[in-house]
């Protein structure tokens, strides 16, 4: 009997292929091609690009999980720098 044959998407195909480089060549090789891909789009788009897409995310996370989000993540920024600044005060 034949085997079924097995229909991989676009998404799958890109995941197994960056799990088999990964093993081949390690993590740190990812962030090495991804440093460099990041700096030539930099060297290439400039950083206005950077500002505009970040702008872009901001929206897009503001639309889904309202103001109070940031505000939350505000918050929790503060919290730790007072506690960070109360253990250096304790050295």
């Amino acid at each position: 009997m034949p085997e079924k044959e097995e229909k991989l998407t676009v998404r799958e195909a890109g995941r197994r292929g960056g799990e088999k480089v990964k093993s081949k060549y390690g993590s740190e090789d990812f962030s090495r091609i991804g440093g460099k891909g990041g700096r030539t789009l930099r060297d290439t788009r400039g950083p206005e690009y950077f500002s505009e897409i970040g702008k872009k995310g901001g929206e897009a996370v503001k639309q889904r999980y309202g103001t109070e989000h940031f505000a939350a993540i505000g918050r929790k920024g503060g919290q730790k720098v007072r506690e960070l600044i109360r253990k250096g005060k304790e050295l």
